[in-house]
């Protein structure tokens, strides 16, 4: 216990690297996800722009790195990393790398929640006159926007788990906060103040998505 109290003053700058990572991830792993889930929305058989051979290239690029294991992955985007100037251990580089593991994800849900959109509605934008582009970029995405809102809650869920993961990089935040100073000296306290915070960040992010999606659905 005594350990924790003289950590203090370095878990709140972890935490902050923790969040400093989340949002960048999101940023960038947010955009390029949602134009991954556009082209898979708009592409596949009976949309708008139907096209077989994109759906098919996007779809196997979307299922050929969605599954791997972000530990795994860390290593195998280090050469791309490089390519960029990006040194391969560091914050930098962990935004860089949970980025890309994100984006993949988030265009699969993407897609999945753009499918809720019911045909009736898209039939009556097109009867109205609205081009396929309009509806695609603005009716599609603001019928969704509830389960999308919800889709990235689960999203920035499982980037504060990647954040964690990214300790093993130097990356800084919680996660390398419990894995030097808790895991490493066998001291239990630090892990699980580490593990409180990382609790209580994945509660209020969860509280605040579910709140602002039922609002959204209410509308």
């Amino acid at each position: 216990m005594d350990r924790l109290i003289d950590l203090l003053p370095d878990l709140w700058p972890a935490t902050a690297e923790t969040l400093y990572m989340i949002t960048l991830s999101l940023v960038f792993g947010g955009i390029a996800g949602f134009l991954i889930g556009l082209a898979l929305y708009a592409t596949r058989a009976g949309s708008l722009f139907p096209n077989r051979v994109v759906f098919g290239i996007v779809n196997v690029i979307v299922n050929t790195f969605r599954p791997i294991p972000f530990i795994i992955l860390i290593g195998a985007v280090q050469p791309l990393a490089r390519a960029f100037s990006i040194r391969g251990t560091g914050i930098e580089f962990a935004v860089f790398a949970i980025s890309i593991a994100s984006m993949f994800a988030i265009g699969r849900i993407v897609e999945q929640n753009l499918l809720t959109v019911r045909p009736g509605v898209i039939e009556a934008a097109r009867a109205a006159g609205a081009s396929r582009s309009r509806i695609l970029f603005r009716l599609v995405p603001r019928e969704s926007l509830g389960p999308l809102v919800l889709g990235y809650t689960f999203i920035v869920v499982a980037l504060v788990d990647m954040t964690a993961v990214a300790g093993v990089i130097a990356a800084g935040g919680l996660g390398q906060f419990a894995l030097v100073n808790g895991f490493r000296q066998f001291n239990p306290w630090v892990t699980w103040a580490a593990v409180i915070i990382i609790i209580l960040l994945v509660q209020g992010v969860q509280f605040l998505g579910n709140a602002l999606a039922r609002r959204i659905l209410r509308r």
